[in-house]
C-alpha cells in the first residue's frame, strides 16, 4: 500500500489495486475564514497550499471516503471538482443525503462489513472531543482496510483516544494506524482530535503498529506541531513507531 498525505486529513491511499481519496479538503490556501474562538484569527484556512495539483490528487481515484462533513474534510472545492458519478462513501445516511443534495449520485453508507473491489472496509467509531464539546462536534467515523494481499490499515479519523479506538485496535489488529494528531482546539472544550499523549496511548495499545500522524498545521486551531510531536516521540523512545509526514509525503509498505 501507499499512503500519501496531501494536507490536513486529506489522504490518497493506494490499497490492493484501488486508489482512495479520503477527506478531500481541496480549497486554495487562505480560501476560507479562520474557525472562530481559536488561535490564529489573523490567518485564513487552509493555512498552507496543496503540495500537488488538484488534477493530480483526483486523477484515477476509484472511491472517495468522507469520514464526516466538517469543512476541513469536505469543502466547497471538493464538491465542485470531484466527478458527480464517483463512488463515494459516507459514515451515515444523514451525511449521504447531504452529499447527494450536491448532485453526487453514487453514494454508499459505510458499514462494518462493506466490500469494495474485493477490499473489506469496516467503519469504526470515533469521538470528536470529550464531554460537552461532543454536542457541537457531531458524529465522526474511522475506517479499517483489509485485503489478503495487504497489511491492515486503520484510519482513525477525527477522534481523541478513548475506548472506541481501543476497541477498533483490539478487533482489527492493524499494522498501520493513521491518526489525526494536531490536537486542534477551540479556546474552550479541550482537544477535538489526538494530542501527543493520545498518540502515546495508541502506541501502547498497538506497540507493533506503525503510527502515521496527519491533520497537522493546516487549520488555524491546531495546537500540536510536527516538531513537538517528533520531540515527544523521541523522548518516549517511540520515534521509530511514529511517522510525522510533511504535506505531499508518502509512506509505502
Amino acid at each position: 500500500m501507499d499512503i500519501k498525505l496531501i494536507r490536513n486529513a486529506t489522504l490518497v491511499v493506494e490499497y490492493a489495486g484501488k486508489k482512495f481519496l479520503i477527506d478531500p479538503y481541496l480549497g486554495e490556501k487562505g480560501a476560507y475564514a479562520p474557525l472562530p474562538n481559536s488561535p490564529r484569527q489573523d490567518q485564513n484556512n487552509p493555512l498552507v497550499a496543496l503540495p500537488v495539483s488538484v488534477e493530480e490528487i483526483v486523477k484515477d481515484v476509484d472511491a472517495v471516503i468522507v469520514t464526516h462533513l466538517h469543512p476541513d474534510h469536505w469543502d466547497e472545492e471538493a464538491v465542485k471538482l470531484l466527478p458527480k458519478g464517483i463512488k463515494l462513501f459516507t459514515q451515515n445516511e444523514e451525511d449521504a443525503k447531504e452529499v447527494r443534495n450536491s448532485n453526487f449520485h453514487n453514494v454508499e453508507v459505510l458499514r462494518e462489513d462493506t466490500v469494495f473491489g474485493g477490499i473489506q472496509l469496516s467503519k469504526t467509531k470515533g469521538e470528536h472531543g470529550r464531554g460537552e464539546i461532543l454536542k457541537l462536534s457531531g458524529l465522526v467515523c474511522g475506517i479499517v482496510f483489509k485485503h489478503s494481499s495487504e497489511k491492515t490499515l486503520y484510519v482513525a479519523g477525527d477522534t481523541v483516544w478513548y475506548e472506541g479506538v481501543q476497541e477498533a485496535i483490539d478487533t482489527h489488529n492493524p499494522d498501520i494506524i493513521v491518526v489525526n494528531g494536531g490536537d486542534n482546539q477551540f479556546y474552550e472544550g479541550g482537544s477535538l482530535v489526538m494530542g501527543k499523549e493520545d498518540i502515546y496511548e495508541v502506541h501502547k495499545a498497538a506497540p507493533n503498529a506503525q503510527i502515521v500522524s496527519v491533520h497537522m498545521e493546516a487549520v488555524n486551531h491546531w495546537t500540536l506541531s510536527r516538531e513537538e510531536l517528533k520531540s515527544f516521540a523521541k523522548e518516549k523512545g517511540i520515534a521509530s513507531h511514529v511517522l510525522v509526514p510533511n504535506d505531499g509525503e508518502s509512506y509505502t509498505v
